[in-house]
């Protein structure tokens, strides 16, 4: 071995690594790189107030662990629906997202059941449903109380498969 040579056990550490730093790059898991979510139309019916938004769509773990973190900005009319697979108690919180938001706890009959209104950016404190929810509903902070959108309201997207979307 010259003195330019790495021994075997290092250079095979030096390829898996940079095998695995390209996968990530190549799938978008860098906080510089966004995901690409799909998108529908939501309603939230808010006694005879309908309050229409375009919301990207998490229905995966993958898509859910990221959800907004490490977004800058949202248009006013957009957020985004996070899908679970059953109804318990969800606990959120702030890491990594620098947007304010009013997160917007869902059963799954469509009822909003909490809001955690102007979550603090960046924050590690947990922010729990306090009821089972199936969906939650991520808006730039302060739109539930514009809108005066509250609990009890009625929420529908074609992807939260209620018969009244």
């Amino acid at each position: 071995m010259n003195a330019y040579q790495l021994p075997r056990s290092v250079a095979l550490a030096l390829c898996v690594g940079f095998a695995i730093l390209l996968s990530a790059v190549s799938n978008g898991s860098f906080a510089g790189n966004s995901q690409t979510l799909p998108t529908e139309p939501l309603t939230v019916i808010s006694g005879a107030n309908e309050h229409r938004f375009t919301v990207e769509v998490a229905s995966t773990d993958t898509q859910r662990a990221k959800g907004l973190m490490f977004r800058e900005e949202m248009a006013a009319e957009h957020g985004m629906l996070f899908i679970f697979d059953g109804e318990f108690e969800r606990h959120f919180w702030m890491k990594n997202t620098p947007l304010p938001l009013d997160i917007i706890f869902i059963s799954s009959q469509g009822e909003i059941v909490s809001i955690a209104a102007d979550t603090t950016p960046y924050s590690e404190k947990v922010i729990p449903s306090g009821a089972p929810a199936k969906f939650v509903l991520e808006l730039n902070a302060g739109t539930a109380a514009k809108l005066g959108i509250k609990p009890g309201d009625k929420v529908v997207a074609g992807s939260m498969g209620l018969n009244d979307a």
